[in-house]
């Protein structure tokens, strides 16, 4: 899983890849590390497909669950002192990690990139509008390989030839489930659904 070579050439962060490596190792349970590092191998497979800026991608997947394992009272404290959408404290932590670590990339490692800074709030519940790069995170959280919730097959069959298609399907996938479990659904996914998932 360690074998991506890739020297980041753009200074878009303050770290070098193998610095954000082991900062997340640092920051996270060796079950979540491996996750990111899988999401990562994925995402830079499916920027090759689609022409997509690799050394973006890479520092998205790498830092997207960043703020994942965090306290939850420290995500509740920056998403006040940082203005984020107070709407989001009726709901958990799977809503807060996304904004959350792009904040804190931004003000820790100087990680100003808007299109890395998206797909890493946008990870989770996608948006109305999102970019390459968002785009790819989201697909290659979904459908990393150890992945194994119903759909995901279809999802990784899907992400070989169509990454519009393949966000609409697991937008859909995603509500399917929060309703079928009953669980709150965070206004913003709807708008995801209904921009991406809805037939036209």
């Amino acid at each position: 899983m360690k074998n991506i070579q890739m020297d980041y050439q753009n200074n878009l962060i303050s770290l070098n890849r193998e610095e954000l490596v082991k900062l997340m190792q640092d920051s996270m349970s060796q079950r979540r590390y491996r996750h990111v590092l899988r999401v990562e191998k994925t995402a830079l497979v499916l920027a090759e497909k689609y022409n997509i800026d690799k050394e973006k991608v890479s520092i998205a997947a790498l830092a997207h669950d960043y703020a994942k394992e965090k306290p939850d009272e420290e995500m509740r404290d920056l998403i006040i002192s940082e203005n984020l959408e107070l709407d989001m404290l009726q709901f958990g932590s799977n809503i807060w990690h996304g904004p959350v670590g792009a904040v804190l990339m931004k003000n820790e490692y100087q990680l100003e990139d808007e299109d890395i800074l998206e797909a890493i709030r946008f990870h989770t519940i996608g948006s109305p509008i999102m970019g390459g790069i968002a785009q790819i995170i989201y697909v290659a959280d979904y459908i990393e390989p150890k992945r194994s919730h119903r759909g995901v097959d279809k999802a990784r069959k899907l992400a070989e030839k169509d990454l519009s298609a393949t966000i609409a399907y697991i937008t859909r996938q995603t509500l399917k489930h929060l309703v079928y479990r009953k669980n709150k659904i965070y206004p913003k996914a709807v708008e995801t659904y209904n921009a991406w998932a809805v037939e036209k």
